[in-house]
């Protein structure tokens, strides 16, 4: 194999590689990301068994043929590499190296062979449809903070994505939740993925996915199985298995009736929760709000640090309500909001408390109260 290819487009490939590429690898060949040259295109595939990623280049191919090198290390060379270089990748096959040259600098790496390289089995897909990258960003972007870390509760550990219906009309949905917090996001239903099957995509699938999402136009094919999803530009395909479990039914946590109704400024309050939370050292500290005609106070008491208060003007018009949440999760929340206004929907003190951005109903969140 012998092919020269531009940095930049070299580079943005294999950062998208390594990035699958786990840095602690029992199994040699994992550590490596397969490079195949053939016609104009230089393809460049990376997996960790869970996620396979293909990332296509075009290239200068002198002479078509495939080897495996390690990824990181290809990666931090092509990195360190002037903007504007060419790089020329060349490997005879024989010597179980791979040369890198590009102007003055010339390197040599160790390869394995293409053979042992496991590649994801194909699928067949019961589901197929495309969607704008700017809509799927948002599903994701707006849930994924909610995933849950724990991993006895697997099921938990990714966004469920399915095809549901809101108002008598068809969505499509993604949810998150670590039983403290949920984010409900809905979109309008692609043409295809009505018999959308309900798979939890996993969070580092989702973190991946953020890579391919980025020009908004963008029309991304998606391929869903029972056991794998893919997702696919004309050049990256990034194709992962999902979780295999049952997501519980969120709709019971979502609460109906809550009348009491806050509308704040969602930056403002954000800048407020921030400053409040800085005077306790415990991540978990909950902020207490006090809620009155027109006037919400955010306080912390902290007694081995101090105390903070911070008072802003907001539309409440119900009885005086005091209730406590956790700092972290009043930011998160809050930080998914892109409108001004935050609206907060509340019970009694001990009840789960929604959260949308104005008056729309696309995107909900519900964050569960503190003791205070």
């Amino acid at each position: 194999m012998k092919v020269s290819i531009e940095r930049s487009a070299l580079l943005k490939a294999m950062s998208q590689a390594q990035s699958v590429v786990e840095r602690r690898n029992t199994i040699p060949i994992l550590a490596n990301v397969l490079i195949e040259a053939e016609g104009s295109t230089v393809s460049l595939r990376a997996t960790d068994l869970d996620i396979e990623v293909v990332d296509k280049v075009p290239g200068m191919v002198e002479r078509a043929g495939a080897t495996t090198v390690g990824a990181h290390t290809l990666h931090e060379i092509v990195r360190k590499l002037p903007d504007g270089a060419i790089v020329e990748l060349s490997d005879d096959g024989t010597a179980g190296r791979l040369e890198i040259a590009a102007g003055r600098s010339n390197f040599s790496l160790a390869t394995l062979p293409k053979e042992d390289f496991p590649v994801m089995a194909t699928s067949d897909y019961d589901c197929n449809f495309s969607a704008k990258a700017a809509v799927l960003r948002r599903l994701f972007d707006k849930s994924k903070f909610a995933i849950s870390t724990e991993e006895t509760r697997y099921y938990l550990n990714g966004v469920y994505m399915h095809a549901s219906e809101r108002d008598g009309q068809q969505v499509l949905r993604c949810v998150a939740t670590d039983g403290h917090r949920l984010a409900r996001i809905d979109a309008d239903l692609p043409v295809g993925a009505e018999e959308l099957p309900g798979v939890i995509v996993p969070r580092k699938t989702v973190g991946e996915l953020g890579k391919l999402l980025n020009d908004d136009d963008m029309d991304i094919a998606v391929s869903v199985s029972e056991t794998k999803i893919r997702f696919a530009t004309p050049d990256i395909t990034l194709t992962s298995k999902v979780i295999d479990g049952s997501f519980p039914d969120y709709t019971r946590v979502i609460p109906q009736g809550n009348t009491r109704k806050l509308e704040v400024d969602a930056a403002e309050f954000s800048r407020a929760v921030d400053r409040v939370s800085t005077v306790s050292s415990e991540r978990s500290r909950a902020v207490k709000l006090s809620l009155d005609e027109d006037r919400l106070v955010l306080s912390v008491n902290a007694p081995d640090a101090g105390a903070a208060e911070e008072e802003l003007a907001v539309a409440y018009g119900d009885e005086r309500l005091e209730i406590g949440f956790n700092a972290k999760y009043l930011l998160e929340i809050s930080g998914q909001v892109d409108r001004e206004n935050a609206v907060f929907l509340f019970n009694a003190p001990g009840d789960p408390t929604l959260m949308r951005e104005g008056n729309d109903e696309t995107a909900v969140y519900v964050v569960m109260p503190m003791r205070v």
